[in-house]
């Protein structure tokens, strides 16, 4: 009877032993590139690494049904249902390598689509996992990491501001949406914390001037901006963070199939911030309370020999106000307790319609509404913008040549209640600025080593009559591994007083305008150096060099110094300069470590009557750095960022005011922890300005006499000058002008981010 049990437990014991499963297969990627991965059965401690040939093998596994995740650094992750059966069972997985950025194709330069390595047009392109390693609420956040391109705050109180590119400030920038340009004052400056980060897919960034493409303000650059794309397959995606500072930022996105021939893309942005801070202890809020709330929405209609054929809408409203702690709403427009209050709505309609020829033909079309509704103390701005813009392309290619011939016409409409628009007797005389314009450009690859594009535009003012600004650009491609390239051309940029500088509305400041003010030219010659080498197709190290030099005629300088109750603008007589050059390096390993750095150092200056002075609010350096480490055997990863930001000249208001002429070098760094549960959800938390440093800090005060923001106290000489009194011994008046970087410090944020899919096959995943 024993012998009988225990040759049954033996039996049992093998069959459970027999019932045991492999599970084996090979990681396959697109171009042949060995990636470090790791293949795992979810919910269990199964994991294997890859052998040197992609292999992975998964031994005595139970019978049963599993989810295997293959997770390899940098990719998108790709979860598989199956059911193992006893003894060997195998599973394959297909990884797309995701293009890395010297492979991706690029818009920005040269209006059509392109690969960057073959563009002589000098692009850099960020992808949105690039976004993602410091999460923030809108576009103008998160360009602080881009070698070059800098944001700027322009306003102490209200928190607005513009963005840089080499030194030259926002006017000279051209934010472009979907191939639409985001033109006029009101756009610029209030228009971009609308635009929010989670509805971009990319962002391009060209370095240099591109007006005989894109026309006016396309003198120190072109960002571009890519919103997503509407998707057939149905899906809803949720992110959502908060920070230890009060601030809550939570977008959604849902894509749907509609019908046979139509997918929808609808994306929602809410910010709100409403936690008074006062840190520097001068009564004035640090950063402004905020409640915005912006949405969006893209068509996309299926057409014959697949025509493009998109819709998109976006609204935002937008309720920020900065100033005295103990301000509120009921204080609103009046003289005893001082706060920038600003309402802001925006109405945007685009479309890109390719014509049904057989050339390509393609139309795109953009109309907006801004609305504004600001109080600077008790001094009330009200401002009404609309834009319409079209513009048709003709795009062909023959032989070795790409042409591309366009025309566009632009109407900005313009009014409010300063005297921007009030003629000499007083009178409200509105803006209508039409600038039509028609542009050529050709591609003509001479063969595999030598690229050379020529381009040229006109435009056509009332006031400036014909503009011409032509370009030319070479490339020499030594070898796949090494490029030179050039690029010279002209840039223009018709006259927006609005956008010149925000401190003329703040209240503050008046404005003098000494002559009637004639469009700014300018000449720039860019040169760049890319070399790219692999070792042992582990590492991977990138460096561009460039150089950049840029002259401009008829610049509109704004004089700080000559008048400190008063912002005087005139055009320069004389010249300004911007000169300097910039490094870029990316080291990547294996797609699981990775460090990108780049500075840029410039020299920005104004000549007159043979005088150079340094360009105010201009740094001589900047830098920024993103390093970032995805661990194997958890689904972790780490991101550290930050930049490093150099002296800058600051407007003072008289010889006695103690604050320094130059700020102090600074750098804000932040760090982040990314866990992924799974294919559908996403946490992530750290912490932003982990130094802790606020431009207050070290100075006697950040804004003056914000005890006095009405200057009901202050005294004056017969000239208008500010006279020192005991209770204002430094001779100040009420000024916000004094400001360079975001009066923020230390805080905390953490936050999530969740998919859900109705797609029951294969799943791919952020």
């Amino acid at each position: 009877m024993f012998a009988n049990k225990t040759l049954i437990t033996f039996l049992l014991i093998s069959s459970v032993s027999i019932a045991q499963s492999n599970l084996e297969g090979k990681v396959i990627t697109s171009n042949g590139e060995d990636l470090n991965c790791m293949v795992g059965l979810k919910g269990t401690k199964f994991i294997s690494e890859l052998d040197s040939s992609g292999n992975f093998k998964i031994q005595n596994v139970p019978t049963k049904h599993y989810t295997v995740n293959c997770y390899c650094p940098g990719q998108e992750t790709i979860s598989n249902e199956i059911d193992l059966k006893a003894g060997n069972n195998r599973l394959d997985f297909n990884i797309k390598v995701m293009a890395e950025d010297l492979d991706e194709v690029a818009i920005i330069g040269t209006i059509k689509e392109t690969v960057r390595a073959e563009s002589p047009i000098v692009t850099d392109i960020y992808d949105k996992k690039y976004f993602l390693k410091n999460p923030s609420p809108s576009i103008i956040d998160v360009m602080d990491r881009m070698n070059g391109v800098r944001p700027q705050v322009n306003c102490n109180v209200c928190g607005t501001g513009d963005i840089h590119i080499n030194g030259l400030e926002g006017p000279y920038t051209l934010i472009v949406l979907d191939g639409i340009p985001i033109m006029g004052g009101l756009s610029s400056v209030y228009g971009l914390s609308g635009i929010p980060a989670f509805l971009l897919d990319k962002i391009e960034v060209t370095k240099g001037p591109a007006s005989s493409i894109y026309g006016s303000e396309a003198v120190a650059g072109v960002i571009h901006a890519f919103t997503k794309r509407p998707n057939k397959r149905p899906e809803i995606h949720l992110q959502s963070f908060g920070t230890s500072h009060g601030e809550i930022n939570t977008d959604f996105g849902i894509n749907l199939k509609v019908g046979k021939k139509a997918s929808v893309f609808t994306s929602g942005n809410y910010f709100v911030m409403q936690n008074k801070m006062d840190h520097d202890g001068d009564n004035f809020t640090d950063v402004p309370l905020q409640n915005r709330i912006s949405m969006y929405q893209k068509w996309k209609i299926d057409r014959k020999d697949s025509r493009i054929f998109t819709i998109s809408g976006r609204f935002m409203n937008e309720d920020r106000w900065g100033g005295d702690m103990n301000w509120t709403p009921a204080f609103r427009g009046g003289d005893s307790l001082y706060a920038e209050s600003i309402k802001t709505k925006r109405f945007e309609l685009n479309t890109a319609y390719q014509l049904p020829f057989k050339e390509k033909f393609l139309f795109l079309g953009h109309v907006n509404h801004h609305i504004q509704d600001s109080y600077y103390g008790d001094t009330p701005f009200d401002a009404v913008q609309t834009l319409t813009f079209g513009q048709l392309t003709w795009d062909k290619s023959f032989h070795r040549n790409n042409l591309m011939i366009g025309t566009n016409v632009r109407n900005v409409f313009y009014n409010d209640n300063t005297p921007i628009t009030t003629d000499s007797l007083g009178n409200n005389t509105p803006l209508n600025t039409f600038l039509p314009g028609l542009f050529v450009q050709d591609e003509w690859k001479i063969n595999t080593q030598n690229t050379l594009l020529g381009s040229a535009r006109i435009d056509y003012s009332d006031v400036h009559k014909f503009i011409f600004t032509p370009r030319l650009a070479y490339m020499l491609k030594f070898n796949s591994k090494n490029t030179l390239r050039l690029h010279a051309g002209t840039g223009f940029r018709v006259v927006n007083l609005f956008s010149e500088d925000h401190a003329a509305l703040t209240g503050a400041r008046k404005i003098i305008i000494e002559e009637e003010l004639n469009p700014e030219r300018s000449k720039s010659l860019n040169a760049s150096y890319s070399n790219s080498i692999s070792i042992k197709n582990k590492w991977k190290i990138e460096t561009d060099v460039s150089v950049f030099y840029t002259y401009f005629s008829n610049r509109i300088a704004a004089n700080y110094d000559e008048d400190p109750n008063a912002i005087v603008y005139r055009n320069l007589k004389g010249y300004a300069e911007s000169k300097g050059f910039g490094v870029d390096v990316k080291l990547d390993y294996n797609r699981q470590f990775s460090f990108h750095t780049g500075f840029t150092f410039m020299n920005v200056s104004e000549t007159e009557n043979n005088v150079e002075t340094i360009q105010m609010l201009t740094e001589r350096m900047s830098g920024n750095w993103t390093i970032s480490y995805s661990f194997l055997k958890i689904p972790l990863t780490i991101d550290y960022t930050g930049n490093l930001v150099g002296p800058m000249r600051l407007p003072l208001l008289s010889d006695l005011d103690p604050r320094p002429e130059y700020s102090s070098t600074y750098s804000i760094q932040n760090i982040q922890a990314t866990y992924t549960f799974s294919e559908k959800f996403v946490i992530f938390g750290g912490v932003k300005n982990l130094l802790n440093w606020t431009p207050s800090k070290n100075l006697p005060f950040l804004i003056s006499r914000t005890n006095n923001p009405f200057d009901k106290e202050v005294q004056y000489d017969a000239s208008g000058q500010v006279l020192a009194t005991a209770n204002n011994p430094y001779g100040l008046s009420f000024d916000p002008s004094y400001v360079y970087a975001p009066n923020q410090g230390i805080r905390g944020f953490i936050g999530f981010r969740m998919m859900l899919d109705y797609k029951k096959k294969s799943k791919v995943v952020n």
